[in-house]
């Protein structure tokens, strides 16, 4: 789990600066076509921002469990939470997309 836990904590802290970054308004982090209807470019970036916080966080707290031990009930805790943070946090960019730019694309 250790090198599980060595993966993870970089991409947690790239996906942490990248929501920074986007929550701050750096809307060309994001590709073109996501926001090419969108008016209320100060809402979407921080909605965009706080979405992929919530994945930066899942990934950051499963690789946090994932140095508690190696037994398979930890791996499976550790795996549990990197889904439902990918997953909650892709919901919210669909949420996000969905109200300011009228879809998905």
């Amino acid at each position: 789990m250790l090198l599980y836990s060595t993966i993870l904590l970089p991409v947690a802290i790239l996906f942490g600066i990248l929501s920074r970054c986007i929550y701050n308004g750096k809307i060309e982090l994001i590709h073109s076509y996501h926001y090419t209807e969108v008016t209320d470019r100060e809402n979407y970036c921080k909605g965009f921002g706080k979405a992929l916080a919530i994945i930066a966080a899942g990934i950051f707290i499963s690789g946090v469990v994932g140095l508690l031990g190696d037994s398979d009930t930890i791996a499976m805790v550790s795996v549990i939470i990197l889904f439902g943070g990918l997953f909650a946090g892709f919901y919210k960019i669909y949420k996000v997309q969905k109200k300011y730019n009228s879809g998905i694309f």
